[in-house]
């Protein structure tokens, strides 16, 4: 089986007021370095780079003010697609800009929530995913009538290994090739 070059980066929710949370999300300093190094990568290679904002009401992080702000650099020409679902091809035009790119590379913010129901769309769509390990992160899931707390970084591991054998999961975002987009 020929397995496709990523040819997009959808980075999902990577925002203020996710980031600078207290407490913030696991290893917030790796995810950002890793997804640096993805947008990098991509940027280098011509590949589609689409920047996924949440836009949705219900958060009560964004209670704060409006702290929706992106924190990773949009260049000039990277779509940013305004979600108000987890999925962020619900309601929006990421399929629309995915239109003939086979495969894709997620980043972002939460595992387990956005990060993992946008993979799950991707999937469903035809398309391949390469979720790199270090490129997502979550919180602590609480401790609460069903159980004990879950520490993030096994949430977010869960939250990976539950997407199937149909994902690409590389342990870290070094060496993630990209082709430029179709």
């Amino acid at each position: 089986m020929i397995v496709p070059v990523p040819t997009a980066l959808v980075v999902v929710d990577v925002q203020g007021a996710f980031v600078e949370h207290d407490p913030p999300p696991h290893d917030v300093a790796g995810l950002l370095a890793a997804l640096h190094t993805l947008l990098a990568a991509a940027r280098a290679a011509g590949a589609l780079v689409v920047h996924v904002q949440d836009v949705g009401a219900d958060d009560p992080r964004f209670a704060d003010g409006d702290r929706r702000d992106l924190v990773l650099d949009v260049r000039p020409g990277e779509p940013v697609v305004p979600k108000r679902h987890d999925d962020a091809f619900d309601g929006t035009d990421l399929a629309r800009l995915l239109d003939g790119h086979r495969a894709v590379v997620l980043g972002g913010l939460q595992s387990e929530m956005c990060v993992a129901a946008t993979a799950r769309a991707a999937l469903a769509r035809g398309l391949e995913v390469v979720l790199p390990h270090d490129a997502h992160s979550t919180w602590d899931l609480p401790a609460g009538p069903a159980g004990p707390a879950v520490p993030a970084d096994a949430v977010r591991r869960v939250a990976a290994w539950s997407l199937g054998d149909a994902v690409r999961l590389p342990l870290t975002s070094v060496g993630v090739a990209f082709a430029p987009m179709p």
